[in-house]
């Protein structure tokens, strides 16, 4: 059954295993002689498991078992543990079907996110197309039936976002189709009803709801935008795990925060569950129906409870301080939880007082934990994350920019920052106007002047770091990945004097040539977020593009790039870096065979080394050279 999870470097970034053919025991000391931010990469993680909603012995995992994140089965009945999938650049999307006897995973070519589903028998065997007759595209979400029912939700840049239905042994039948991002969102427990997450009135950033019978025809219409006029989103959280049961968990935004409610499909009533607790709430149904787990994350920290639907009653489900970044309820009533802190490495625990999965080989080493910063910005008090190396400040200091925009920083362990931790820097992570767990007006404050309002709020904190004594004026790096490495660029461009160094990867770098290249739901994000394409306002386009300020940046420039990035592609990251060299600017560049990031760990380590040199190189006159 699906756990709720976030897709953090918790997750991702330190998930690795031993052996190809299990990744389970006990997690002994460090390797002797590797520095300690190699080993966090190495390190063994697993994610939080999936297991089959009919036979929840039977759980799938993500693991780097082989120096490549891939995805593992898992018999707790038991204990045999295998490997699923081997491909060079990796595999972490797998769903099981609800009996178990089949994992559904996604194939994509070297990390370009377009492809179709192949299933595996859950023992073991032959890879086979899971739903033939289905070209290839982007994903748009996936339920699976218990009668072998399949629904797949594709996205491609002919046709939008479509729906199928594929039923065994027949063809699909597509039974929705729209320009605009839409995707499936859940199948009901008895396999008669679709939810389906669609921004039919044009708005990306806020969804509206409808509920469909497997031939399409519409049975529940729910849409708080009141036809885009209204920037109010849902988000499907999942139908009652009971036959007959027509309700669906819904998380919505009336309030001003994510927090969920209860929607009958059937009779069209609301139910609101009112649940006290300030910041972001989302749930997920207990596997009987008799309650939700709920998921609790404020002020950069989360927590779970149970929380009774019939008499409101709350409890807390005890887990340290820190992130939760997934969560699932089993059928005994405990909750296994995936748990990290910027101090702690993650662990996959259980609410039964043990781990649930501790893998072999060395440990990761811990790092140092964060502390928190609120600092006056132009659009309201703003939160930073602080980690700060031995010795006395101030300090050459990262300013490590998170992706999305739609997502925030946390106390959670991450591999990346620690890196720059052990080498002498402070890092500082800004959840800046954009973020999300802040509340919607906090998330939604960036429209049409992208990118500079999160800058702006960037450098309020820039000038607390060294009016406070903590970073070095003279040393400050801004830094990040994906929508954090465009923030970089931009940033290299807009505050030329502010910066010493960039460090982006996979980053936007010519907004309107990634426009016109990026994956289809990227660009309708694009529109939403700027009010319309490139040729409707090119004013905007220009003003939040990195390409515009190329020429006004000072600071040396380290930037990476995969060559089959479908989120930041290539080509535009080509035109910034050309703009570049034509004036003998100091920049490296390093290309990598891969999509929006790697899951190969020997390929992230390579690139933090080659960050850390580069840092090292421009910042303190020394550091092995660069690759180019």
């Amino acid at each position: 059954m699906g756990g709720m999870t976030e897709t953090t470097e918790s997750a991702t970034d330190s998930t690795s295993g031993s052996a190809p053919g299990a990744v389970s025991g006990s997690a002994p000391g460090a390797a002797a002689g590797m520095p300690a931010w190699e080993q966090r990469f190495r390190a063994p993680r697993v994610s939080l498991p999936d297991w089959a909603e009919d036979a929840p012995d039977r759980s799938l995992f993500v693991s780097n078992a082989t120096g490549t994140y891939e995805l593992y089965a898992w018999d707790r009945a038991t204990g045999e543990q295998r490997q699923v999938t081997n491909r060079p650049n990796g595999t972490t999307d797998g769903v099981l079907t609800p009996d178990g006897e089949w994992i559904w995973w996604f194939s994509d070519r070297d990390g370009d996110e377009f492809g179709i589903w192949m299933r595996q028998p859950f023992g073991g065997g032959a890879d086979e197309p899971a739903a033939p007759g289905l070209d290839a595209s982007y994903g748009a979400g996936l339920a699976l039936g218990r009668d072998g029912t399949a629904v797949v939700g594709r996205s491609t840049d002919e046709d939008g976002t479509t729906i199928h239905v594929v039923r065994p042994g027949a063809d699909p039948v597509e039974i929705y189709r729209h320009r605009e991002s839409a995707g499936v969102g859940d199948l009901s427990h008895d396999g008669t009803l679709i939810a389906v997450e669609h921004t039919e009135h044009g708005d990306a950033m806020h969804s509206a709801l409808r509920v469909v019978r497997l031939d399409g025809t519409t049975v529940a219409e729910l849409d708080d935008t009141k036809g885009g006029s209204v920037e109010l989103g849902l988000e499907v959280l999942g139908f009652a795990p009971v036959d007959g049961d027509t309700r669906l968990l819904v998380g919505h935004q009336r309030r001003g925060r994510w927090e969920p409610m209860l929607w009958d499909v059937a009779s069209g009533e609301e139910t609101d569950l009112a649940i006290d607790l300030p910041g972001d709430v989302s749930a997920e149904w207990y596997p009987d129906g008799s309650a939700l787990l709920i998921a609790h994350s404020f002020e950069a920290r989360s927590e779970l409870w149970r929380f009774d639907p019939v008499t409101h009653e709350l409890t807390r489900v005890e887990t340290p301080a820190g992130t939760v970044s997934g969560a699932s309820a089993r059928p005994d009533g405990t909750v296994e939880y995936l748990w990290s802190s910027a101090a702690h490495p993650p662990k996959v625990r259980s609410t039964a007082g043990r781990e649930v999965l501790d893998p072999p080989g060395m440990a990761a080493p811990g790092s140092v934990g964060v502390e928190d910063a609120w600092v006056d910005g132009p659009g309201g008090r703003v939160h930073a994350l602080v980690q700060r190396p031995e010795g006395e400040g101030p300090f050459p200091t990262v300013f490590e920019i998170h992706g999305g925009p739609t997502w925030h920083d946390s106390d959670a362990f991450a591999a990346g920052p620690a890196a720059w931790v052990d080498h002498g820097y402070a890092v500082v992570r800004v959840n800046y106007r954009g973020s999300t767990g802040y509340g919607r007006e906090w998330t939604d404050a960036l429209k049409h002047r992208v990118g500079l309002i999160e800058l702006e709020d960037i450098a309020a904190v820039r000038e607390w770091a060294v009016a406070s004594g903590l970073a070095d004026p003279a040393k400050l790096v801004l830094a990040g990945g994906s929508w954090g490495g465009y923030l970089t660029l931009l940033g290299l461009g807009t505050q030329p004097d502010a910066w010493a160094l960039g460090l982006a990867a996979v980053p936007v770098a010519d907004y309107v040539t990634a426009y016109h290249d990026e994956m289809e739901a990227l660009k309708a994000m694009d529109r939403t977020l700027l009010g319309g394409t490139p040729e409707e306002v090119p004013e905007r386009y220009a003003a939040s593009s990195p390409l515009t300020y190329v020429d006004a940046v000072k600071a040396p420039v380290y930037i990476s790039a995969g060559v089959n990035d479908p989120r930041c592609p290539i080509r535009q990251v080509e035109n910034y870096v050309d703009r570049l060299a034509a004036r003998s600017a100091v920049h490296e560049v390093y290309r990598y065979d891969a999509g929006h990031g790697s899951l190969v760990v020997e390929e992230r380590i390579k690139q933090v080394r080659l960050e850390l040199a580069f840092a090292e190189r421009h910042l303190r006159g020394g550091g092995a050279p660069g690759e180019e």
